[in-house]
């Protein structure tokens, strides 16, 4: 009928789609000028002209014209360009004109969200001020991020139920009344997130046009926006969420997660392997399914709350609560059967993977999987026999939609545990399963679903049906070559002839700024004198330049012996220790920034995306190269799928992975060209083992040490006394 949900789903496609061709019309192709686009940035270009000390950048003119290349011949650009480049500008001025006179949409995807800000409040400004551009950009991040209208108006119903947040959910109402966007970031307080996740607006609890809220909704003015704009600025996540949804059969010509587009620029290209790894993995917990039956059937004290009583009010269906409530209580003993089984199993291990040799000690998990399949199932059936009950003018009620969606999640998971009890016929997938620890200190165990491999995925989902995508980064390649990154991203399944392949160096004087200091004498990391020879030189590393230093770990175990360690030996030399984990992110990096004498003790995220200019940074010392663990199940996979196939995992894997961990950061010292200080590997195998000239081939040309830990600490003392060559003169 016309007011059936899939005519006003097709009706919105429609308007859309009108939408989209009025803004994009269909029309012949104006391909880039190389000069005319290089003009902008060049010493006689218009941002020259705005400062008198611009200084033109070879690299970056050449970076700008090899992404017009690529746009033009519609080429995949793999273009790694060092720190200082100025990459952001080189990619942004040939899509600002591209999108502008061939309207058509680009989208720049990023890893970070510090990058996402800079771009778009930054950057993108700049760029559009540049060439005279008044064309729309607009970033959008993850609907998780935004205040979903019904869901709050639901939840304020319900306020009496969660008297622990309503000082939160009074707050969060003031702000509804005046926020234009509904982004969580917008908020200067932090809603404890399982409030959050009760109110944000998931996409499968998504009504659109038939939500009583949909001309206010933020989701869906965001949607209008990104219809309407030429330069989406997005995360990795949500570019393959867009992605997966157009390979699944939204298809690439009509709306998805993101409006339609034919070119994507990849900046920090070099995290896309873990991006995708991350979001085409599935996982199940306790937690997870728990939180999905709350929504239904929630009891709290004496009160009983949840969408299935909305449900079977207007039902008429015969099946009733009682019986979806005892198979979830069915469903709840088995998912904490499995969750005890799983802790049981990894014992005092933090993962584990599943395989042809242990396998057998998973029989008994098995077994509960199959329970927890057959529960779901019947779950299901009561759960559609009493949909089927609601007449037909009900059926676009919110309770009623939302209820719908949860149970198709639950149903999800009963084909995880599918998956999860025919695990042999999957080979293309790693099973593992983790141990993670709850603020209260207990332990609970999330099972995973992980592709062996997306580089395949890439290919189909992104370089063939795209025109043109440009990858960069300033870190690609492994030695002098990007096999390892080309391989693992996909590009290797692409024709040659279609790849352009580029590197542009650092304009950044590493030769004169930049010591990079091994001690010879130190013991191989697997020594048992290590840890304590360690401890010792960090401390003494951090005296000889002053504090001014990012101390970089790949053991938490490691890092916290050091760190007590040079806090017990620098207590009174007014240099302060500021360690990872003690403070959120943000506040640790601030607190660092701030204080020029502070060292900070980091690991895992601190290796890359850490901007620290100027004197709060002199020194990097890295304690280890960082070798991904051996046990780790995913790399242990990949690993051995290589070796099955007669290559060495530990060269074609092991080596470039740590080669690329490397240079992030090796990265972190030098961010502007003034920027001066040392690079201290406290680890002798990048001098002692064959393979430690592929870590320094792959760095920039630097002044060197390889001396003794005294005669490091002496040369490390003259340089930061003496003047930076060409600094002062």
């Amino acid at each position: 009928g016309l007011s059936s949900p899939f005519f006003l789903l097709y009706r919105l496609h429609e308007k859309v789609k009108k939408m989209e061709e009025e803004f994009f019309p269909e029309k012949d192709i104006t391909l880039l000028n190389e000069n005319e686009n290089s003009y902008y940035l060049s010493k006689n270009g218009p941002l020259a002209k705005t400062n008198p000390n611009y200084e033109e950048r070879p690299e970056q003119l050449q970076l700008l014209k090899a992404v017009c290349t690529a746009f033009n011949e519609n080429k995949i650009g793999v273009f790694e360009a060092g720190t200082g480049v100025g990459k952001s500008f080189a990619y942004l001025i040939p899509s600002i004109i591209w999108a502008e006179q061939n309207h058509q949409r680009i989208v720049i995807s990023t890893g970070t969200i510090n990058l996402q800000h800079q771009l778009i409040e930054k950057d993108i400004p700049a760029a559009l001020k540049l060439t005279g551009s008044s064309i729309k950009s607009l970033m959008i991040k993850g609907r998780q991020n935004y205040l979903c209208r019904r869901r709050f108006a639901d939840t304020l119903d319900e306020k009496d139920l969660f008297t622990e947040n309503a000082d939160f959910l009074d707050k969060i109402k003031e702000w509804s009344d005046i926020t234009k966007t509904g982004s969580r970031s917008e908020l200067d307080f932090v809603p404890q997130e399982s409030l959050w996740q009760k109110i944000n607006s998931e996409s499968d609890a998504c009504m659109g046009k038939r939500c009583p809220f949909a001309d206010s909704c933020f989701v869906m003015k965001l949607k209008k926006e990104a219809s309407e704009a030429h330069i989406l600025v997005v995360n990795h996540h949500l570019m393959f969420a867009d992605i997966d949804a157009r390979m699944n059969g939204a298809g690439y010509d009509d709306p998805a997660v993101l409006p339609p587009y034919k070119r994507i620029v990849f900046d920090e290209a070099h995290g896309i392997e873990e991006a995708a790894t991350s979001f085409f993995s599935a996982s199940f917990s306790r937690f997870y399914i728990t939180k999905q039956i709350n929504l239904l059937y929630h009891q709290k004290k004496r009160s009983l709350s949840g969408l299935l009583f909305t449900v079977e009010a207007i039902s008429s269906a015969d099946s009733t609560i009682e019986e979806i409530t005892d198979t979830i209580t069915f469903i709840k003993n088995t998912v904490a059967k499995i969750d005890e089984l799983g802790l049981r199993l990894l014992n005092n291990s933090f993962s584990l993977r599943l395989t042809e040799d242990n396998n057998q000690y998973f029989s008994e998990i098995f077994s509960a999987f199959n329970e927890l399949r057959t529960y779901i199932a019947e779950f299901s059936g009561f759960a559609r026999k009493m949909f089927e009950g609601v007449d037909k003018d009900d059926e676009d009620m919110p309770a009623v939609w939302e209820a719908k969606q949860i149970v198709k999640r639950i149903e999800e998971i009963g084909v995880f545990c599918q998956k999860e009890v025919e695990w042999q016929q999957h080979k293309d997938t790693i099973f593992w399963l983790e141990k993670r620890r709850l603020s209260t200190g207990d332990f609970f165990v999330n099972f995973i679903q992980t592709p062996l491999e997306i580089a395949s995925m890439m290919n189909a989902g992104v370089y063939e049906p795209m025109e043109s995508v440009v990858c960069t980064s300033a870190t690609l390649k492994t030695g002098n070559s990007f096999n390892y990154w080309n391989a693992h991203s996909g590009i290797n399944f692409v024709s040659k002839d279609r790849i352009i392949s580029k590197t542009f160096g650092s304009p950044f004087p590493y030769e004169k700024n930049l010591l990079l200091a091994i001690p010879a004498d130190a013991p191989l990391p697997q020594s048992y004198q290590y840890q304590q020879w360690l401890e010792n030189a960090v401390t003494e590393l951090i005296k000889a330049a002053d504090g001014k230093t990012l101390v970089l770990f790949t053991s938490y175990d490691s890092l916290s012996y050091t760190c007590e360690y040079a806090r017990n030996r620098l207590t009174h030399t007014g240099i302060k220790i500021l360690k990872q984990g003690e403070e959120d992110r943000f506040r640790l990096l601030e607190k660092f920034k701030d204080d020029k004498r502070s060292v900070l003790f980091a690991t895992d995220s601190f290796w890359e995306g850490v901007d620290v200019p100027g004197d709060s940074l002199s020194q990097v010392i890295i304690t280890k190269l960082p070798f991904q663990v051996p046990s780790d199940p995913v790399f242990a996979a990949r690993s051995e799928n290589l070796e099955k196939k007669g290559i060495s995992s530990f060269m074609e894997l092991s080596i470039p992975d740590a080669v690329m961990h490397f240079r992030q950061g090796f990265g972190r010292l030098m961010r502007r060209a003034s920027d001066r200080g040392t690079v201290i590997v406290l680890d002798s195998r990048i001098i002692k083992k064959n393979y430690g000239r592929i870590f320094l081939e792959s760095i920039p040309q630097t002044i060197q040490c390889f001396d003794p830990l005294s005669s490091v600490l002496r040369r490390i003392e003259d340089f930061f006394n003496t003047k930076a060559p060409g600094l002062f003169d």
